[in-house]
């Protein structure tokens, strides 16, 4: 079972370990980003402030950023933002985006539900279209925004340099 909640304490660990130990997710998720790895102790202090900014806000209060959890364990998060980068956003609508980590946890479909999940939860909230920025390597998160619905709005070719290679930076939108 999916299902998008909260950050509770113990995600703080899983965070450490994503950031420090297993990054290999992060050739997907904006490669063309050069960060440093910080040290477990930079990151466990950054999450569980970050748990402690969670713990202050009320149930009312809209969410940008919600964890998966997949059969009772942790496996990512799903997140909305407002700044498209390389895209003026006058209408202010919000981008989509999601991570699930370990290699293990992808290609069973619950990045695609755990997506509509959060998609469903935004029409909820009031929003009526979201973008997804990515790149055109990142094949496997074009499949599942095609999958959702979502049609290219933009594209700005060889943007992208990934390994030393050229792709576009690519936006597709969707209402709902």
């Amino acid at each position: 079972m999916i299902r998008l909640r909260d950050m509770i304490e113990s995600d703080i660990e899983d965070y450490v370990y994503w950031f420090t130990k297993d990054t290999e997710w992060m050739q997907w998720d904006a490669p063309w980003e050069e960060e440093e790895v910080a040290s477990e102790v930079e990151e466990r202090q950054a999450w569980t402030e970050y748990y402690r900014y969670t713990q202050g806000l009320k149930e009312t209060d809209p969410r940008y950023r919600l964890e998966i959890e997949y059969d009772g364990k942790h496996i990512g998060w799903v997140c909305a933002y407002q700044d498209l980068g390389y895209l003026e956003n006058k209408e202010k609508l919000l981008a989509i985006g999601i991570d699930i980590p370990a290699v293990l946890d992808r290609g069973h479909g619950v990045g695609t539900l755990a997506l509509q999940l959060f998609i469903d939860y935004l029409k909820e909230k009031g929003h009526r279209a979201l973008f997804v920025q990515t790149w055109s390597g990142n094949h496997r998160m074009l499949k599942v925004i095609k999958k959702l619905g979502f049609q290219e709005f933009y594209r700005e070719q060889n943007y992208r340099i990934v390994s030393g290679e050229s792709f576009d930076a690519v936006t597709y939108k969707i209402n709902i």
